[in-house]
């Protein structure tokens, strides 16, 4: 790996730099939905008061016992410490840069952020989708980002409109049946 990846603390460990994890939202914007805003900081708020103290004592106990360069619990004490930092700063500028947007105050009758759309599809199965934030996509609950193919394609529907969107198997068409605003379940 190239010295320009690299980051090197005062231990010398060497760590490679997560651009991934801390690459903004396409546009800047991070549209969320108020539960979604509220797991982030709760997620937050359990690394700062809970797990990262309880590491850092551990690491501190650690380092009390002698020789660190053999020790397991400083070295892994020291890298959760890191892995927490790296996502505490990450949910810091998710949350910066959050556009909370309740689906409940939404009044239109197309597509947009927050809306749960049932569609069917060319075979005639029905599903749900509820548009949601980069940071809260759980696709198994019918959740998709708004980011995603299928909701881009959604975007700006209306009830009774036929899209066509590039899926994974090839273009599909589906027909957008019903729209609502309304609270997500978990929010």
């Amino acid at each position: 790996m190239s010295k320009a990846f690299t980051r090197e603390d005062e231990d010398g460990d060497v760590e490679a730099d997560s651009t991934e994890e801390s690459a903004p939202v396409p546009g800047g914007r991070n549209f969320i939905t108020p539960g979604g805003a509220e797991r982030l900081r709760a997620e937050l708020r359990k690394l700062r008061y809970e797990e990262r103290p309880e590491v850092t004592r551990t690491v501190a106990w650690a380092a009390g016992n002698g020789d660190r360069s053999e020790n397991g619990d400083y070295l892994y004490g020291k890298k959760r410490l890191r892995e927490i930092d790296r996502r505490m700063r990450f949910l810091a500028k998710r949350l910066e840069a959050a556009e909370v947007i309740n689906p409940t105050s939404v009044k239109v009758n197309h597509v947009q952020f927050g809306a749960t759309v049932t569609v069917r599809y060319d075979d005639d199965s029905e599903k749900i989708f509820s548009i949601v934030g980069v940071d809260e996509v759980e696709v198994g609950r019918g959740r998709i980002s708004w980011m995603s193919p299928l909701a881009r394609a959604l975007m700006k529907a209306s009830e009774g409109d036929i899209i066509s969107f590039n899926a994974p198997g090839g273009q599909q068409d589906l027909e957008v049946l019903k729209i609502e605003y309304r609270a997500l379940d978990d929010d």
